[in-house]
């Protein structure tokens, strides 16, 4: 089975049909979780994302009709299956015009509900060239959240699809990941996928470099090269910061998408192409085609879907995972004995504001990372890789402990270990500043001179 170990979600407000289905599925081998409420299912999706949901259309706070419109708003890639009695036959036929997956009448057949199961998680998995192992696909993507759990969920329904896509999110969420992961879930997940940053490559060079370009084509063509659009051929081309592209090489990528055929520079020989083009911006695309700088016909092209990712700050539950895992291969990269993070360390990177986003937090780890001395990071070391000074809360019991100290060893640096004189600076007899020495468990000796202190300890040894 496709679905073997999937999660379901069951939910209806007969305990003894709950438990019955519950055994049976667990027996098939599903990981079941079951709820007798529609707020109860809506809290648990907000926890836990499944790969089904089978809900009755009769519930007692409010009705499955309504639980599967907010399904379908919310998660809309994921599955329903409706259970209904007879009377509300009609209801159901309604919902799967409306996008449920399929509705069984009660009392239902277990084998037909098994075979709706299986056909429900084959149509929202990821093909068979995506990869071993249900999650290998999304591998490089480190997510506990339930906001990405959503976002991959669309992204492996339309991986399956031709249709071009849109990824948008700030710059260092991740667009070329989602991409790739994407390419990998994909019918041309074993054919290139190939990146190509429009916004870091010259103007000049970027038409020969997407398009390539005939020997001669200019100044320096010393023999023809093919561009990356044809290196990308059955398979995935992702144009990151699509919106930096100039107006002229915009209409040859229409005509690429359009005609599905690629003109080096220089040549009048077109020659077909199968690509899929992904693409990726954190820029506002509508502006920039209302001001003329980005044409509307190549953004409908590739705007055929969009995905949103969010920033960093929005899934903070991702944090430690993602933290934890780039200092485990950060420290085998440097050779380092690092095994984690202090935990008001990793408390302070998961408050952090993080406008760098996952970018920025690698980088935060390689720099903790590269400076590390000990098998746990401390926050004083994270604080200085996000640059936020130091800020640590002291009891005033703490704090007096701390400048007195501090205010001893400064007049015992001062005197050379001289108590009499550090007594009299400080205002104090000596038995009473002997007495603070003895509190901080200072040495005046320590203080002193090299001979003297030497001195004094073989004063010490010969007194023995």
């Amino acid at each position: 089975m496709s679905g073997q170990g999937a999660h379901l979600l069951l939910v209806d407000d007969d305990d003894d049909l709950l438990r019955l289905l519950s055994m049976r599925l667990t027996a098939n081998g599903y990981r079941v979780t079951a709820v007798g409420s529609a707020e109860a299912a809506l809290a648990r999706l907000s926890i836990e994302l499944p790969r089904l949901v089978i809900s009755d259309i009769r519930l007692p706070d409010r009705d499955g009709m309504s639980l599967f419109q907010e399904i379908r708003h919310t998660y809309p890639a994921l599955p329903v299956i409706l259970l209904t009695a007879h009377g509300t036959i009609p209801d159901a036929v309604e919902a799967t015009t409306l996008g449920a997956y399929a509705y069984l009448t009660k009392p239902f057949d277990a084998k037909l509900l098994l075979e709706r199961i299986e056909q429900a998680l084959q149509l929202a998995a990821p093909p068979a060239s995506a990869g071993d192992g249900d999650q290998q696909w999304r591998a490089r993507i480190i997510s506990r959240s339930q906001s990405m759990d959503e976002l991959l969920a669309e992204a492996r329904l339309v991986a399956a699809s031709d249709a071009s896509i849109l990824i948008r999110g700030e710059s260092g969420t991740g667009k070329e990941l989602l991409a790739e992961a994407i390419h990998r879930a994909s019918r041309r997940a074993k054919a290139p996928f190939i990146a190509v940053n429009c916004g870091a490559i010259p103007e000049a060079l970027l038409e020969s470099e997407l398009f390539g370009h005939v020997k001669g084509a200019y100044t320096g063509a010393t023999a023809s090269r093919e561009g990356l659009v044809q290196a990308a051929d059955g398979g995935t081309l992702f144009l990151d910061e699509i919106g930096d592209m100039p107006l002229l090489l915009q209409v040859k990528l229409l005509r690429v998408l359009q005609e599905r055929v690629v003109r080096q520079l220089g040549s009048d020989v077109a020659r077909p192409v199968d690509v899929r083009i992904l693409s990726a911006t954190h820029r506002d695309l509508d502006v920039a085609m209302r001001e003329g700088q980005f044409r509307e016909d190549l953004y409908y092209r590739l705007n055929v879907i969009t995905l949103t990712l969010p920033p960093l700050s929005a899934r903070r539950e991702d944090i430690a995972p993602m933290a934890t895992q780039f200092l485990q291969s950060l420290a085998e990269k440097y050779g380092k004995t690092v095994r984690g993070f202090a935990p008001d360390a990793l408390e302070a990177l998961t408050t952090a504001a993080w406008p760098g986003n996952v970018r920025q937090l690698y980088n935060v780890v390689e720099h903790v990372c590269a400076l590390a001395t000990a098998p746990l990071v401390p926050l004083t070391l994270v604080q200085r890789a996000l640059r936020v000074p130091s800020l640590e809360v002291l009891s005033y019991n703490e704090a007096r402990q701390r400048f007195e100290r501090n205010y001893l060893v400064q007049l015992l640096k001062l005197t050379d270990g001289n108590v009499a004189d550090a007594a009299r600076l400080a205002e104090r007899n000596r038995t009473e500043f002997y007495r603070l020495l003895q509190k901080h468990d200072l040495d005046a000796s320590q203080f002193r001179g090299g001979d003297v202190a030497a001195e004094r300890q073989d004063d010490g040894l010969k007194n023995q």
